[in-house]
């Protein structure tokens, strides 16, 4: 990611948490799950803490883009739980693509094409450090 990549991303992820992360988590997953029902099953029933769980990592994640490095250990542990859970390496495509559609429709008017590569980007590096290693 560049260093423009970074800025967009952390600006664009600081308006979108203006917003209640239970609407954000439940949009995402709404969308994730009315395209592949099939993953509905890999969650738990009361999805009020996965909502959190997404915001609270990205947060994470997103904060230390300066420092990747520092997160890989915890991503590629993070990767090797998913696999656990039953995930594959093509829903990773699914997840990603219904991130990005949950980040258009939270930003409304402030998404372009320069924000979708930035975003792109950042879910990307993500995805091949938590793959790593790892048989999805």
């Amino acid at each position: 990611m560049t260093t423009e990549q970074i800025h967009i991303v952390r600006k664009t992820w600081r308006k979108l948490m203006a917003i209640d992360q239970a609407i954000i988590g439940d949009l995402f997953y709404s969308k994730l799950f009315a395209d592949h029902p099939e993953l509905r099953r890999l969650f738990p029933k009361d999805m009020g803490q996965q909502y959190l769980k997404l915001t609270d990592m990205l947060t994470s994640i997103i904060a230390g883009l300066n420092n990747f490095s520092s997160y890989s250990d915890e991503l590629r542990a993070m990767g090797k739980r998913h696999v656990n859970y039953g995930v594959k390496y093509h829903h990773y495509n699914m997840v990603g693509d219904a991130l990005l559609w949950t980040l258009q429709k939270g930003l409304g008017h402030e998404w372009n094409d320069d924000t979708e590569q930035a975003w792109a980007a950042c879910y990307n590096t993500l995805v091949e450090v938590m793959t790593e290693g790892v048989h999805v």
